[in-house]
């Protein structure tokens, strides 16, 4: 197993960061070889990527989740893929977000990439990407203020919006969404 850990930093508040974050069908604009990611529920979401030319795909359950803070998840089903982002705010208007991926890699070629350093400068590549979307927009696409423990979903913190506080035509343009998932 692979860990890989990345940080940047970025200009916005650490709630900006966090907000954009949870809007996890999103990430496909900014992580390299993300296909897809659909939200099942608070806390499962399934993924497709493209790895080593290879298209894979897995469940990841959210473990811990604490606005402004740290979301954590593990993969469930498919490929490893465990990990957590922390945030941390380095003022008003600028935040720091560190990554840390467990990652299990299969096959020659991908053992071969992790070995030579791909999958680190590819996360580093997907954290500038982030940084780059976030600060362009100045907000965030929606967000989810809700808490995650021990995998048990709490209430959202922010008294009734459910945390959907953006619609998905912020996102896609298209005005069409999932209704009750992160937005």
């Amino acid at each position: 197993m692979s860990r890989i850990i990345e940080q940047i930093e970025v200009d916005v508040p650490v709630r900006t960061s966090y907000d954009q974050w949870t809007q996890f069908e999103s990430f496909p604009k900014f992580m390299d070889g993300i296909e897809r990611v659909v939200q099942l529920d608070d806390k499962t979401l399934e993924w497709t990527a493209s790895i080593a030319g290879k298209t894979k795909h897995w469940r990841a359950e959210i473990l811990e989740q604490r606005p402004d803070q740290i979301l954590s998840w593990r993969s469930t089903e498919g490929a490893q893929n465990d990990g957590q982002v922390r945030f941390e705010p380095l003022g008003p208007d600028r935040s720091r977000v560190t990554l840390q991926l467990d990652v299990e890699p299969e096959g020659l070629v991908e053992k071969a990439g992790d070995a030579l350093g791909i999958v680190e400068r590819r996360v580093k590549g997907d954290l500038e990407r982030f940084r780059d979307f976030i600060e362009a927009r100045g907000q965030a696409t929606g967000a989810w203020r809700g808490n995650v423990e021990g995998g048990v979903v709490e209430d959202d913190d922010d008294g009734g919006s459910n945390g959907k506080d953006a619609s998905a035509s912020d996102l896609t343009g298209t005005g069409a969404g999932s209704p009750g998932m992160r937005q």
